[in-house]
């Protein structure tokens, strides 16, 4: 099995073009392709490939199982570039609609995770259905990877690592510009508490909410920032070192007195 001590990350902050697929793959394939050759992982935005719709017919129009063509556009580059590809899409269950996200691995192996918190300030809550199981720990490349989607960042006891169960967080997420203290703050919170990596994969852009630029954050265990950004290519790097996350909990144990909550989904 291939390890890693770093885990290096490409996050592309889409401008994404509201319910237009085809736009939207092939920005990701642009983007991909100017990614570092040593690059691991790559993390797209929350509801990548549609972006968020306030019309219910238009989404459900739009949702796909996951035998559907955006699961398979993933599929197909991260087989191309041996990277994992993970994000979020808008997925289809006979007549239920979910916020999903996708951990696709160049082998083609797959985990999904359903958005659990809704934001209910928004039609997101009434149009989607809400996940019920955890968020999933993935193995890559000797890395314990866990995904969460958007407003899920903000309940700290659904994010709790416990037991060192993951290495890395990562978030995609339309974060918009009127929650951007907030979103930055909780993502250094959440890494800060759970010793781990914490990548928030933000939109770009505007959309009928509001404007999203600048807001890809990463940060180490000790909420430290360590995104580089590409002006260029408009790709966000981040590269978790796990030899020195491992000295750290083994330095500094708070782990080992985390409360263990218990969870009623």
């Amino acid at each position: 099995m291939l390890f890693n001590s770093t885990l290096k990350t490409a996050v592309l902050p889409l401008d994404i073009a509201d319910g237009d697929k085809k736009a939207n793959f092939a920005a990701v394939e642009r983007l991909m392709s100017r990614i570092d050759a040593d690059t691991d992982l790559v993390i797209l935005p929350e509801l990548f490939s549609t972006g968020f719709i306030n019309d219910r017919d238009k989404m459900f129009e739009l949702s796909e199982p996951n035998s559907g063509e955006t699961v398979a556009e993933i599929k197909r580059l991260a087989q191309s570039y041996n990277v994992a590809v993970s994000g979020s899409y808008l997925a289809r269950t006979a007549s239920s609609m979910y916020n999903r996200g996708f951990f696709i691995e160049p082998s083609g192996e797959e985990t999904f995770y359903d958005k659990h918190h809704l934001f209910k300030i928004s039609a997101e809550a009434t149009m989607l259905n809400s996940g019920i199981t955890m968020p999933p720990v993935v193995r890559f490349r000797g890395w314990n990877i866990t995904m969460i989607v958007c407003y899920d960042l903000r309940f700290p006891v659904w994010c709790r690592n416990t037991d060192r169960r993951y290495d890395l967080m990562i978030v995609p997420a339309n974060w918009p510009q009127a929650r951007a203290y907030a979103w930055e703050h909780l993502l250094i919170a959440r890494a800060i508490e759970n010793q781990a990596y914490v990548i928030g994969a933000n939109r770009s852009g505007r959309d009928a909410f509001d404007d999203y630029d600048k807001l890809t954050f990463a940060y180490d265990y000790l909420g430290r920032p360590i995104a580089a950004t590409d002006d260029q290519n408009k790709i966000v790097y981040a590269v978790p070192d796990k030899d020195k996350l491992n000295k750290f909990r083994e330095d500094f144990p708070v782990w080992n007195d985390a409360d263990d909550f218990g969870l009623r989904l």
